[in-house]
């Protein structure tokens, strides 16, 4: 069984930055897509960022692109979301995802197409 766990969630104030990471146990990491999605309390979980399974591409919702980044280090299993001039609404719980499909082409952005998901960190901006 794959198990995906987040840290690095916080609380912090309006402007600032926290980096999220994701770690991966089990399977082949390197030749899965990965995503962040976040849920905000009473909201749907939404994409926020992805990135190919060669790292070599990165997708982003309108309303973070620009100030999060999203990498992955193949080597130790783990993804990562640098967040940066935070807002309060980007208060949410983040969770990492992995691609149901290895090595897919192009890289999606619907919840329903990844199949291990994470177990969340919170991220709380104060304004």
């Amino acid at each position: 069984q794959v198990q995906l766990v987040e840290s690095g969630g916080g609380l912090v104030q309006a402007g600032g930055s926290l980096r999220l990471s994701c770690v991966t146990s089990r399977g082949t990491f390197m030749v899965y897509n990965m995503a962040w999605f976040r849920q905000a309390p009473g909201k749907e979980r939404e994409f926020v960022a992805a990135i190919t399974w060669t790292g070599g591409n990165t997708f982003y919702a309108n309303s973070v692109r620009g100030r999060f980044t999203i990498s992955r280090e193949n080597a130790k299993n783990s993804v990562f979301l640098q967040m940066n001039s935070l807002k309060p609404e980007d208060t949410a719980v983040y969770y990492c995802a992995r691609d149901s499909k290895a090595l897919r082409v192009p890289t999606v952005t619907a919840a329903s197409e990844y199949n291990y998901w994470g177990q969340g960190t919170q991220v709380t901006v104060s304004s």
